[in-house]
């Protein structure tokens, strides 16, 4: 329904913080959000509809009414934004999947004789779970050592029923690793104790318990009991080696989970590390497409929620540590610490050993997200999928079997080069990817630029097939046998797209209109919607989020920037680069670097005084009069450059 049929009327939306729902024809609810002024962000949805992000575009399209409720503080909006979530099951609201299907070592603490057991998938009533690990074969030998000290049931309730029928217990029962609850060697009460044991050792109580046993072995051998001794000191060894599976990441007191977030324009990944005393209990990853434009502050807002919505009180720690500030920093603090009961402290690491780990986690959130990509891309149906969507949606007479992708990279107008990148059944098809340094274009025209890349480009193909043909006749007329192969610029792609918009675009289809070549679309992909723009049209095509053509299409993509930049960065090389700044007395390179972050350029350095230089880590009062006596001379062009780091000094 177009949303100016049911656009609330101008000033009856109240400036309050609450949670608002779009509902479709049917009174099903699509979308649930909340805001600190609901006016300001209901009004974002009903502008003009072309400057909406393409996701958002559909879900105000596809409503037809919109619905919300006060609350009196952003606290409760984010309590009642998380209910809502979870009992409409919104379908334009963010989907979190894990990368993969972690196990865990779960507690059925709902039943009579709670059980330990592995368990992977979605998580059920009445079970603890303690985890998530790496591999099931590490909790089942983790679970060994346990029973030793916490010998509860493990057995399945087939195996636990027929046990209590013939009144013998299994084969863990006769070893000491079960107490035999299905023959009633131990009572219910008792048992439950036991289960009690073992979860707060999993969650972290360690010492508490070694040192109990410490002192029972202590007093056994004090009382000359030295069987009992000996399996006591056994005890104490089973835990110390189930403990050792567990690397020592930070002081002992230290109760955290480090949460990583790593993402790009279509989807995003995030990566969790559970320190519990100190040591990683267990690790999680989990993947997301984005739903609407959205930043990185408010997509870990989002999973901090998502993340801690359905666990038990107890298993939210003292401490969140973030890679990506939410935001809103102070209503997730405040939330967490009410369902925790206590104080939680969230914090972005600066330094220190909390620093060096939450880089470790970023980079299996990393890892993540390009392991989930080459999942998809690896996909033969999924690929297939693509390319059909691909052919349907661009109208094509046959599916883009080969697809050529190209980019232009340049420095602020210098060194301009270029990228073509082949794709075939939709994979790289590395040994047809070529560099191009741009020869007409500068000063970052980036149409020109394209124009003649594409134009050099498909010459070669004319030039290559009428050679080939050549030689197809001199091979006929000789009569040799076996097949001739074509040059690889011989080969015609059925889709070409480039980096860019509708300039773009049109740049490379007016240079193949040029060769006489018009039988092979050309598209760009523009980067900040995601937009298709075919050759030639006045509107852009939006393929749905998610869909395998436009992964297909961001993949090419991403491909040919990436060796586009590659070349770039060769061609420039690692050449010298001097600076202003060498000449102060006493300023490091990493000094250098965060003035140049601070203020830009040494020309806003150089007229900086000596309080805003101080503004900046690590200048004190000396060396900002230091900074300013240098400069005061000094050439004042250079600046950080951002694809590399350096400080460079522009001509």
């Amino acid at each position: 329904m177009d949303p100016a049929q049911y656009r609330p009327a101008s000033g009856s939306i109240p400036d309050l913080p609450g949670v608002y729902r779009f509902l479709d024809a049917d009174g099903r609810v699509i979308y649930v959000g909340k805001a600190k002024s609901l006016r300001s962000r209901l009004g974002q949805y009903f502008q003009d509809s072309e400057a909406l992000h393409a996701r958002t575009r559909s879900m105000v399209w596809a409503a037809a009414s919109v619905t919300w409720t006060t609350v009196a503080t952003e606290v409760e909006a984010l309590q009642l934004e998380y209910a809502w979530i979870k009992e409409f099951d919104p379908r334009f609201n963010v989907k979190y999947r894990d990368d993969k299907s972690y196990p865990f070592l779960a507690v059925s603490i709902g039943e009579e004789f709670p059980r330990a057991q592995v368990m992977r998938g979605s998580k059920r009533k009445g079970v603890r779970y303690f985890g998530p690990y790496s591999h099931a074969w590490a909790i089942r030998e983790t679970l060994d050592q346990l029973l030793r000290v916490f010998p509860i049931r493990s057995c399945s309730a087939g195996v636990f029923k027929r046990a209590g029928q013939m009144g013998r217990p299994c084969l863990l029962g006769y070893i000491d690793k079960c107490a035999a609850p299905c023959v009633g060697q131990i009572s219910a009460e008792d048992h439950r104790v036991l289960v009690d044991d073992l979860c707060a050792f999993l969650a972290g109580d360690t010492a508490r318990f070694v040192k109990e046993l410490q002192l029972e072995m202590r007093q056994a051998a004090d009382a000359q009991e030295y069987e009992r001794a000996a399996r006591l000191r056994d005890d104490i060894k089973a835990l110390e080696r189930a403990l050792e599976r567990n690397t020592v990441v930070l002081p002992d007191d230290t109760d955290a989970d480090v949460v990583a977030m790593v993402e790009d324009e279509l989807e995003a990944a995030f990566h969790i590390f559970h320190v519990r005393a100190g040591r990683v209990r267990g690790q999680r990853g989990m993947v997301t497409e984005k739903v609407d434009d959205v930043d990185g502050t408010e997509l870990m807002e989002q999973f901090l929620t998502y993340l801690y919505g359905e666990v038990v009180p107890d298993a939210i720690p003292k401490e969140v540590l973030i890679g990506v500030a939410p935001e809103d920093p102070a209503a997730i603090t405040e939330w967490l610490s009410q369902r925790r009961g206590s104080r939680v402290e969230v914090r972005r690491p600066a330094r220190g050993d909390k620093r060096t780990l939450m880089q470790t986690v970023e980079q299996n959130a990393s890892h993540a997200l390009a392991m989930h990509k080459v999942r998809r891309s690896g996909d033969l149906t999924a690929r297939a999928v693509a390319l059909e969507q691909l052919q349907e949606a661009l109208t094509m007479p046959e599916a883009p079997l080969r697809i050529e992708c190209f980019d232009i990279s340049h420095l602020s107008g210098s060194d301009p080069v270029a990228s073509m990148v082949v794709f075939e059944d939709g994979v790289p098809r590395t040994s047809d990817y070529r560099r191009f340094s741009v020869k007409s274009a500068a000063g970052g025209d980036d149409p020109a630029a394209m124009a003649e890349v594409v134009g050099r480009r498909f010459r070669r193909l004319l030039d290559d097939q009428r050679s080939s043909q050549a030689s197809d006749a001199a091979v006929a007329d000789e009569l040799v046998e076996g097949p001739h192969r074509p040059k690889r610029f011989a080969y015609r792609p059925q889709l070409v797209v480039v980096d860019g918009g509708p300039v773009q675009a049109a740049a490379a289809g007016d240079a193949m209109t040029e060769l006489g070549i018009t039988d092979i679309t050309v598209v760009g992909l523009a980067k900040r919607l995601e937009e298709v723009w075919v050759a030639g049209e006045d509107a852009p095509m939006i393929l749905p989020r998610g869909s395998q053509g436009l992964f297909l299409l961001q993949r090419v993509r991403d491909e040919a920037h990436r060796f586009a930049i590659a070349y770039q960065r060769q061609k420039r090389g690692r050449r010298a680069t001097t600076s202003a700044l060498d000449s102060v007395p006493g300023l490091g390179a990493e000094r250098k670097r965060a003035l140049l972050r601070h203020f830009g350029s040494v020309r806003k350095i150089r007229d900086a005084s000596d309080d805003e230089l101080q503004a900046v880590t690590g200048i004190g009062p000396r060396l900002a009069t230091t900074i300013s006596e240098a400069l005061r001379e000094q050439p004042a062009a250079e600046r950080i450059d951002t694809a590399t780091g350096e400080i460079v000094t522009d001509s």
